[in-house]
């Protein structure tokens, strides 16, 4: 079942896929580095944005049946994984 957290993820990509490949040609054409360095920031952020609507619906969905079902603490601890993740990026 495709949700509405991945529906707009696939967006969210497909948006930065465009734009890596915008940075590509502009890397090509040997455009200015401030404009390509912030292109690329841009597309980061797209990045970040999909990965916390992939969460959000694991969140809603497979976290919230692990917990009604009593068995939420293998599910709580990859979150816990992931924002370590993000505590290392930042």
């Amino acid at each position: 079942m495709r949700t509405e957290s991945r529906k707009k993820a696939g967006h969210t990509l497909k948006t930065a896929r465009g734009q890596i490949d915008g940075i590509i040609k502009m890397l090509e054409d040997d455009r200015y580095c401030i404009d390509v360095s912030k292109q690329i920031l841009s597309a980061q952020s797209l990045l970040k944005k999909a990965n916390l609507d992939i969460l959000r619906g694991h969140i809603k969905s497979c976290v919230a049946d692990a917990i009604r079902k009593g068995e939420a603490d293998e599910k709580i601890e990859e979150i816990f994984g992931i924002i370590d993740s993000y505590a290392k990026l930042g």
